[in-house]
């Protein structure tokens, strides 16, 4: 599991749900994101390589659509209930959709957190200042629909980091929110790595660079006691 893998909830990113396509169908997936409300998922085979394409909403869909997805993806048949449940009920978000003039609203100071300031202060001290990605707070959920998220995710399509609100609370500790924001910055700062037509989004760079924050012992520490 990695650090900032918990029994939370949040919005999945291109790569984490590439992964997990991977993991189910045993074959690498390339993923993309459109904004096409015409084709919400097409899928196209070509030897082991799986060519996937999703509609942006599904980056906010449940973990049951998501492995009924996967499922689909690796039989190509079957019912589908809960896609089709899903994209009715969010049908009405897709109207003026334009990724042309799509706009990401920022939000980094929080009550307890200032996330400004926490990447300022990871980017001068472990990528010289040349991090040029966006931080922001992500969308607060009603806890009833929290069951298992992510803490961070990074967007390359936008370039953005996004922490999950939920971590702004007095009793969570300033390293692990500064974990957070170093780990999702790593993204931005190593490409995903290819092995035996697999992407690799934690590659062995990418874990060795991890432990080097400073406080990544009392991060695991604190993850398990969480």
């Amino acid at each position: 599991m990695s650090a900032v893998q918990m029994n939370l909830l949040f919005s999945h990113s291109r790569y984490t749900l590439a992964s997990y396509f991977e993991k189910e169908t045993g074959k690498a997936v390339s993923l993309t994101v459109t904004d096409n409300s015409t084709s919400m998922i097409s899928v196209k085979t070509k030897g082991d390589l799986i060519s996937l394409r999703l509609h942006r909403m599904f980056l906010n869909a449940g973990n049951e659509v998501i492995r009924e997805i996967a499922a689909f993806v690796k039989r190509r048949k079957g019912s589908t209930p809960l896609i089709r449940d899903f994209i009715r009920k969010n049908r009405n978000s897709l109207e003026n959709t334009n990724r042309s003039s799509r706009k990401v609203a920022i939000r980094t100071r929080g009550k307890y957190h200032d996330l400004r300031e926490l990447f300022s202060l990871v980017n001068n001290q472990y990528f010289s200042g040349k991090i040029k990605a966006s931080i922001s707070w992500g969308k607060k959920i009603p806890r009833w629909a929290v069951k298992k998220r992510t803490l961070g995710s990074y967007s390359h399509q936008t370039n953005t980091i996004w922490i999950n609100p939920v971590l702004d609370r007095k009793n969570i500790p300033r390293y692990v929110i500064k974990f957070i924001v170093y780990h999702e910055m790593l993204h931005c700062d190593i490409p995903a790595a290819g092995k035996k037509g697999r992407r690799l989004v934690h590659s062995p760079e990418f874990k060795k660079r991890e432990r080097l924050f400073e406080h990544y012992e009392r991060v695991v520490l604190w993850e398990k006691r969480a």
